[in-house]
């Protein structure tokens, strides 16, 4: 990362930070609902009666068929999540994508698998799975994260 070389450190973090991260998706509302279950401390943004009337007024009744659901921390720290509808079906694997941690490795793959993940493929130290749309992430055990490398 040669061009990243030439700024320097200080000027980075005063230009850029993470905001949100943005999932295109068939369903938003279905897959909101997973990642706020799968999440500690995240929840789907509730509907109040200004945004009910603005999707009302794009001929929107059904707050299950809005194409941008808002998924946000219960507190303020972490990124906000947006599943976005698109049109198009998933069709390659992702090119970003989300690494979580949990205590107990298997506890948190069971859990995430009640939910509608599924196993990928499994290393000692991290598990790969799709969320109910394919989307694949990783889980690994809460550990040094410099001392474990992720397996995609």
């Amino acid at each position: 990362m040669q061009w990243a070389a030439s700024i320097p450190c200080s000027r980075i973090a005063d230009v850029i930070r993470l905001h949100d991260i943005v999932v295109d998706c068939a369903r938003p509302a279905a897959l909101a609902r997973f990642w706020a279950a799968a999440l500690d401390d995240y929840e789907v943004a509730p509907y109040d009666e200004e945004e009910l009337a603005r999707l009302r007024a794009e001929g929107i009744d059904d707050p299950e068929d809005d194409p941008l659901v808002l998924v946000e921390p219960r507190a303020d720290g972490g990124p906000r999540l947006f599943f976005q509808l698109v049109p198009e079906p998933k069709i390659a694997k992702n090119r970003l994508h989300l690494d979580l941690r949990c205590d107990d490795l298997s506890a948190g793959a069971d859990r995430l698998i009640k939910l509608g993940a599924r196993v990928l493929s499994r290393t000692d130290d991290w598990i790969v799975l799709g969320d109910p749309e394919d989307n694949e992430f990783c889980l690994g055990a809460e550990t040094d994260a410099e001392a474990v490398s992720s397996p995609s």
